[in-house]
């Protein structure tokens, strides 16, 4: 496979240009980029609908194509997440260590670019222009290897985006799109870990695990988003409505979407029948234990395996717990790491809820769809990490960057 890593190693020089750019022309780079986006949405969008037309053909599921549909809107969103993370802070050279040793050397940790970075991701067209933004603003090179199912959209995105790099005068190999997307291609691109520096899987459990399980680079690892809320006792009953329905309902498909609810036994009675009556309204299938089936008629009964589920899709698991203790042990059980939700008004029991998870992301009062790069103000989000490498939870502009040593001396030696 020499094609491959002749790609890979056109990547990492033009990465390594750069890395050298100011910070306002990167972000001059990202503002020309989001201008490509909206010139050139009627081509994208026809190429999506290529995408959309196939996979409606091969009897694709509804969140499958959730996930690879544009739309004008949907569109206008990605052009714009560009523009934000173009007005980010600059991690490159940001100076997060300063202090002088005893023997007067000064010794300063500085955020440096990680170099190239391979994405590998199905059914997200939007990740190819996210994945660019945010890998070009920290200063890397960044190779794209997106699912058959959304070529079309891909290369048409990745097309705009390469036009507005050349015209800076910069190499366009700095985004490289793969198209051989053989799986022998893939494999050989995971190997290359004298050229890249980090491997970022997006998309189902099984694309990512065999990510993991073949790659001999650094791989950033999500597996599934078993996202929890939990109803206290002391929660309010509008509030707590408030964070099911957006969680579960406002967009099943995405993997910050509530797949599981817990709820007190002292509120069960009255929360529960409300907030079944709210998802039923849209069309959700609830499955609950015995105390859930004995307070909410016609709810199927819940198995283990549909408390570790991750369904993308309208269908909720409901347990009642005697206890915070009893939803927190639940949750340890059955978590993903991904994204936990308690809805309470006793700061205390929201304390322990916190300390007690470690989950990437714990929300206190808030909606578990907040579980998201652009919505935690990182502009746009490479990737949600479920494993504690160098970085935990939504990836923005400084998980693309890693600290190293800058020391400044006087002609000091060691004896």
């Amino acid at each position: 496979m020499s094609d491959i890593r002749t790609l890979a190693l056109q990547c990492r020089d033009a990465a390594q240009q750069l890395g050298r750019l100011s910070t306002q022309a990167r972000s001059a780079l990202l503002m020309a980029m989001a201008d490509a986006l909206d010139a050139d949405a009627a081509g994208i969008l026809a190429a999506n609908d290529k995408d959309l037309q196939a996979a409606r053909d091969k009897g694709v599921g509804a969140a499958m194509l959730d996930r690879l549909a544009l739309n004008p809107a949907r569109l206008a969103g990605v052009a714009n997440a560009l523009r934000e993370v173009a007005a980010l802070p600059d991690p490159v050279g940001e100076v997060t260590r300063d202090y002088v040793r005893p023997n007067g050397i000064r010794v300063q940790k500085v955020r440096v670019p990680l170099g190239v970075i391979a994405m590998i991701y199905e059914a997200r067209p939007n990740v190819t222009a996210d994945a660019a933004a945010l890998c070009i603003k920290a200063g890397n090179g960044v190779i794209l290897r997106g699912g058959s199912e959304a070529i079309h959209s891909n290369t048409a995105i990745a097309a705009s985006l390469k036009r507005a790099l050349r015209e800076a005068g910069l190499p366009d190999a700095a985004l490289t799109l793969v198209e051989d997307l053989r799986r022998e291609t893939m494999l050989a691109l995971l190997q290359l870990n004298d050229i890249i520096d980090l491997a970022i899987p997006r998309g189902g459990e099984g694309l990512i695990r065999f990510v993991a399980e073949h790659a001999r680079v650094p791989v950033i690892k999500h597996y599934k988003g078993v996202c929890h809320l939990y109803v206290d006792d002391s929660a309010d009953i509008e509030l707590a409505l408030g964070l099911l329905v957006d969680g579960k309902a406002s967009r099943p498909a995405a993997c910050n979407s509530l797949e599981t609810l817990l709820v007190h036994e002292a509120i069960a009675p009255r929360f529960l029948p409300l907030a079944a009556a709210a998802l039923r309204e849209r069309g959700v299938e609830l499955r609950g234990d015995a105390a859930t089936q004995a307070l909410v008629p016609d709810v199927l009964p819940a198995t283990d395996e549909d408390y570790a589920a991750e369904y993308l899709d309208l269908i909720l698991a409901i347990g009642v717990v005697p206890s915070l203790d009893a939803a927190i042990t639940h949750i340890q059980r059955h978590t993903s790491d991904h994204t936990e939700v308690i809805a309470t008004g006793n700061t205390e029991h929201a304390d322990a809820f916190v300390h007690a998870l470690r989950s990437a992301v714990v929300m206190v009062n808030a909606s578990s769809r907040f579980s998201d790069g652009g919505e935690l103000g990182l502009g746009a989000e490479i990737g949600i990490s479920t494993t504690r490498l160098h970085s935990y939870g939504p990836m923005g502009l400084e998980a693309l960057t890693v600290e190293r040593f800058v020391v400044r001396g006087e002609g000091q030696i060691r004896h």
